[in-house]
Parts: structure tokens; sequence; C-alpha cells
């Protein structure tokens, strides 16, 4: 059990140990400051610990939010101070130069400052938020200024309305008090719950009565990953209604997945109004949300089957490209995460290169809905499929989605690129790590890149742009036309395998550099495509689904382990899994030895799709279950 430490002499009639014990704190007291040493020092190493001014007035909020968020080391608001067991030790240093009077920076001066602003209360007016703060810096303050000022970064959360003081004398005590009453602290919990950032129909047709649900959930002991699982399932049972191939079959369906796509909006309000972050979560919501919208493709394939019309051409067009576009997305933020932009003079200014245009545009209301539907975001998408699902065909929901995500598609790609090529941006070895990482590249290209490494590094820098369109064009384009069983398909992958290795021969630093793994995911995924429909096989082109789903998810993971600040997959399973390029040529191959063996090719596509599927699977529960990573919360995709 935490531990919380309240510091100073106590106030009668105080509710702050009740709130406290709330929050789970198993609370105790010390009137001095070497008391609290004493305390922190005895309490377990392997717990959470607060330090909290017995003067505190303030939401119960306020303090959940300091005290119990568990994605930062330390938190503070003013007048209470947390430490996770990774900055205890830094902590328990931070009292003992307190307590020994070592000088450290004024509180004005120090990196902190505004963010302590940003945390004092707020009571409607300047006169009242400045009559309920205390004139002398309380001793959790103190602390965690000293914990700023030697390195160790203290998260002040956004308190907004929510009153969080250290009042002086009972007269600014009672304001305090007058202050919290004025403001509904759960109203603000249930505000807070809500992505400030999303689409139009979660904003406006979900979170408004979502948020309810997940407050009814937390009041009953449900977890977010239940609440993620129960959504899954309802995918998957909505997938199930759709292999109907009956009207009522797609109605049901229609019908779950929306239920589907509210449950999955409610897990993340969930979290949020709970502080329930955890790296496992944050894994299966992104992962979820894969499944549960291929299945559901799946789904309604199976049913236009049974009705007679083949559409696992479109339904696996359609995953293709929803995939392709978030690799865009994960590759574009990569790149130009903690990128500098060179000003007038050449020197470089701190900042993403996209800002300023994207803060101009957001200044407007209309144009920011408009944007955010056009890109046909999670929300407008999967109400766009129930609909259409319900009341229509099969057929007629890919179109639609193929004809939506390839426009999506054109419009961010188009723009990213103008700004990547218009603005002159100075990336850093981690992105350039992280693009390598994201391209997925297997024993082949490594050993091509080796050879080529020397020679590639003196050549024009939108080489590995164009060297990687240039490869991934001519394999998609040689399996699209060129015979099956004849020897291009083959020479085109071979190819394939010598512009990979090129293109990722020198750092991926250049400007369009971030378009190299979605070039090579629309090259290995669109190859599979075209191979499947042209065999002409019964069976080909669901097994080619399998496959493209199983080496998808492998590619999502890594996008998940770069984003959780855990790195890539381990150099083994990339291996073992043969790389973008290596799976290629294995494929091609295998249309060319199998494709007049009927049911030959559908079979080796079915074990390959298994084969990578489990090695994937294992290896990626067997890290999210037992990853140190820092607790996250996936506020979900864009798109």
């Amino acid at each position: 059990m935490p531990t919380a430490i309240l510091t100073g002499p106590p106030v009668p009639g105080s509710p702050l140990e009740g709130h406290l014990r709330s929050l789970g704190y198993d609370v105790r007291t010390a009137p001095g400051a070497e008391e609290a040493r004493s305390l922190l020092a005895s309490a377990p190493a392997a717990e959470r610990v607060a330090l909290v001014d017995s003067r505190f007035v303030g939401h119960v909020h306020a303090l959940r939010l300091a005290l119990t968020d568990p994605r930062f080391p330390a938190a503070a608001v003013p007048g209470a101070l947390t430490a996770q067991p990774e900055a205890r030790a830094a902590l328990l240093g931070a009292i003992t130069a307190v307590v020994n009077g070592d000088p450290r920076p004024p509180l004005s001066s120090a990196p902190t400052a505004p963010h302590a602003r940003t945390g004092a209360p707020h009571v409607g007016a300047a006169e009242a938020r400045a009559t309920v703060t205390a004139p002398s810096e309380p001793f959790a303050d103190q602390v965690a200024a000293a914990l700023d000022a030697r390195g160790t970064a203290v998260h002040r959360p956004e308190l907004g309305s929510l009153v969080a003081a250290v009042p002086a004398d009972a007269d600014a005590r009672e304001r305090a008090g007058t202050a919290v009453a004025a403001v509904d602290d759960e109203a603000v919990r249930l505000r807070s719950a809500v992505k400030a950032r999303d689409g139009f129909f979660t904003t406006f047709c979900v979170s408004p009565y979502s948020r309810y649900l997940a407050r009814w959930c937390a009041r009953r002991g449900l977890t977010p990953n239940q609440v993620t699982t129960a959504s899954l399932i309802t995918a998957l049972i909505a997938a199930a209604c759709a292999a109907t191939g009956t009207r009522g079959g797609y109605v049901a369906a229609g019908a779950l997945l929306l239920f589907s796509f509210v449950l999955d909006c409610t897990d993340g309000q969930l979290a949020r109004y709970s502080l329930q972050y955890s790296t496992m979560g944050a894994w299966l919501d992104a992962t979820f949300d894969r499944a549960k919208e291929y299945a559901y493709y799946a789904g309604l394939a199976l049913g236009a089957a049974r009705g007679g019309d083949d559409v696992w051409a479109l339904a696996l067009g359609a995953m293709v490209l929803q995939t392709c576009r978030h690799v865009v997305d994960f590759s574009f933020n990569e790149a130009n995460a903690d990128a500098t932009t060179a000003n007038a003079t050449g020197k470089a200014v701190v900042g993403t290169p996209t800002a300023a245009l994207s803060s101009r545009l957001d200044s407007v209301g209309w144009t920011v809905w408009i944007r955010r539907m056009i890109v046909l975001p999670i929300g407008e998408r999967w109400a766009m499929i129930a609909v259409l699902t319900a009341l229509t065909t099969p057929r007629t929901v890919f179109y639609a989605l193929l004809i939506g995500c390839a426009f999506a598609a054109c419009y961010t790609t188009a723009g990213r690129v103008l700004r990547s090529v218009t603005r002159k941006a100075i990336r850093t070895e981690r992105a350039a790590r992280a693009l390598a990482d994201l391209a997925d590249s297997g024993p082949l290209a490594e050993g091509t890149a080796r050879l080529l490494r020397r020679p590639a590094r003196r050549l024009p820098g939108a080489l590995p742009f164009l060297t990687a369109l240039l490869g991934g064009a001519a394999v998609v384009a040689t399996a699209s036309f060129a015979p099956l069983d004849g020897p291009w398909p083959v020479l085109a992958a071979l190819l394939y395998v010598l512009t990979s290795g090129l293109a990722v021969a020198r750092p991926l630093g250049g400007a369009l550099d971030w378009l190299v793994p979605p070039v090579f995911r629309a090259a290995e995924y669109g190859t599979v495509l075209a191979l499947a429909a042209r065999s002409e096989v019964n069976g080909a082109l669901p097994a080619a689904f399998g496959l493209v789903a199983a080496v998808a998810y492998h590619h999502y993971d890594t996008v998940y382990r770069i984003r959780g600040g855990s790195g890539a997959p381990p150099g083994w399973l990339v291996r073992s899994v043969g790389g973008h390029e290596g799976r290629t040529l294995v494929v091609t191959v295998l249309a060319a030895v199998l494709v007049t063996g009927h049911t030959a090719f559908p079979l080796a596509l079915t074990v390959l799709a298994a084969a990578v599927a489990l090695v994937v699977l294992l290896e990626s529960i067997r890290f999210w279950v037992s990853s140190g990573a820092p607790a996250v919360h996936d506020e979900g995709e864009p798109a």
C-alpha cells in the first residue's frame, strides 16, 4: 500500500486524511522535516510515497491527478508531492537537501515555475486565487523544487478549475473552502475523461453518454482492460453476424459494431476517469482496434461469399490501404517528433515543421471539424461501415471504404510531403533509428545494405525514398501483370531485395525518408494481394488475407514498442520472420512454383501466415506482459 506522509501540525476538522485514504494511501503524520525523512526511509521500498502539507485544501480529484497517476515517476500540485519507487532515492536526496538548507534555484527561475503556476487554485478571480495561497512555501513544494533542480522531472497536472492550495491562516482557509465548494470536481472529472481532440462522430455522438458509462464501470470496479476485451468480443460477434450473409445478420452486425465502438471509447475514458493507465492496457487498446476492424472485414467477405459474391480482394485491399495509412502516420510522426527547423539565418529552431500551419487551421472552428472528418478517423469510419452494412451489401461497404480511405490517404500524405520538401528540417539520430526499425529490414536487405553502405553515402539525398519506390513499384507491377509461372515476378522480387538494401544503406534522415517504411509496407502487401488475386485459385485470397493480417500485426507491434519508448522488437524476431523483402521473395517463389497446383498455393500461404503469427504473437505477448516500460495510455490513432 502506498504511504502518504502528512507534514506540519494537524488541522482540526480537516477531511484531508480521509481523502488520502480514499485514494488508497496509508496515512502517517510527521510534525517536522526530520520525521518526514525518517518515515520516508521506513516506507516499503516497492511502493509509492507522497508528501502532503496538512494544511492542504482542495478537490479530491486534484489530489488524484497528482498522487495516483502511474505514468510519471514524480508529480505534484501545490502542497502535495508524490514519487514512485524509481524516484524514491531522488526524493530522499531532495528532502535531505531541503533539511540541510542546500542552495537551489529560486522558484521564479526554476524551469518548472510555469507549471507550478498552472497548479495554483482557480477560484474564478485573481484576487481569490491570491488569498488561498500561503505566503510561505510548503515543505512539499520546497522538496518538489529541489527535485526539479537536481534533474528529476516533476509532472504538474493541469488543474483547470480545480483547487489545490495551502492557506496561510483561518480566513484564507475559509475562502479556499468556499472555492472548493463552488466547483463540482466530479463534473470536472467527467469532462476530463473525454479526449480533448477527437473526431466529429465521437465527440458529438458517443462521448456525451459514454463518459457516464465509464463512470458506471469505475463504480463497479471494472478495469479499462476488461472494457477493452468486451469491445473486442462484441466486434467479433458482429463479424460473426455479418458472416451469416443474411439481412438480419447484417443489421445486427452494424448495431453491434457501433456498440463495440462505444465500448472502445469507454475504455479510454475509464482509464482517464480513474487514472488506470498501464503499458499493457495501451497495447491492448491499440491492438484490439486493428483486430476488430480486420475481423469485421473478414466477416463481411464470408457473408458475401454465402450470397455468391466474392469480395475477398476488396477486403484485403481495404486492410492493405488502412494499414499503409497508419504506417504513413507513424513514420511521419516519428521523423518529426523531435526535429528542428532551420530559420532564415540557418540556425536551428526547436519545433516540429508542421506546427505553424496546423495551429492556424485549428484556430477556426469549422476547419477543425472538416479536417478531422475528411481523414475518415475511426469513429466516422466505423459509423459508415455499420450503417452501410445494415442498409446495403458488403461490396458497397468495401467500395465506400476504399474510396474514402484512398481520398484521406492522398489528402494527408500530399500535405505532409509538401511540408517536408518546403521546410528544411534537421532530424535526430533517434528519428533515423526509429525509421530504420519501422522499415522492418530482414537479413537479405541488411546484408545488401552493409555491402553498399560506403557508395550509398555519396549518392543524392532523395535516394532512399526513390530507390524504395522504384523497387516497390517494380515488384507490385510485375506481380500484377507478368505471367505468374514465368521468371519475371521472382526476378522483380530479387530486384526489390537489392533496392530495399540500398534504401536503408545510410541513416534515414532525409526530407522524404519517412516515406520509406510506408513504401515497403505497400510493396509487400500489394505483392501478396496481386499474386493471390491473379492466381484464381480457390482459397488463395482468404489465405493471403490471413498472411497480411499476421504481418500487419508484427508491424503494428513494432510501432507500439517504439512509441512506448521500448525500442524495436529484438533482431532475432525480425530475422526469423524474414523481413519485408524476404517474405516478398518467398511469396513470389511460392506463386511461381505452386500456382498451377491448385490447393498447394493457398495451403502454402496459410502455413506461412500461421508460422509468422505464431512467432510474432508469442514474442509480443511475452514482451507486453513482462514489459518494464513506463505506464502509458494510447489516445488512439486519428485515422
